[in-house]
């Protein structure tokens, strides 16, 4: 977990992700931090962070709102993405 930073209605959420994931991440795409379905804001490539805005329901009924830069969490990316690299792999 790279930050955590308030905002009006959302909080933003910014995780360091590993560059061997990246290529299945896209904005809109979907994500999971820590078991919990998110949609992907944000992709920055250069510094590998990925960054997703937190409603207030997920923030009501998860745990990842307690979480602090710093904190490691489990990330598991669409698992489409994996399928078609397969695919195109296999042609």
């Amino acid at each position: 977990m790279v930050a955590l930073t308030p905002g009006e209605q959302w909080m933003k959420c910014e995780v360091k992700v590993d560059k061997a994931l990246l290529k299945y991440i896209v904005a809109k795409g979907s994500i999971c931090f820590s078991g919990i379905s998110l949609t992907v804001g944000e992709v920055h490539d250069e510094t590998s962070v990925v960054t997703v805005w937190l409603i207030p329901e997920t923030l009501e009924r998860t745990t990842i709102g307690k979480k602090k830069a710093g904190d490691v969490i489990n990330i598991e990316v669409d698992v489409l993405a994996k399928y078609v690299e397969r695919m195109m792999e296999k042609k």
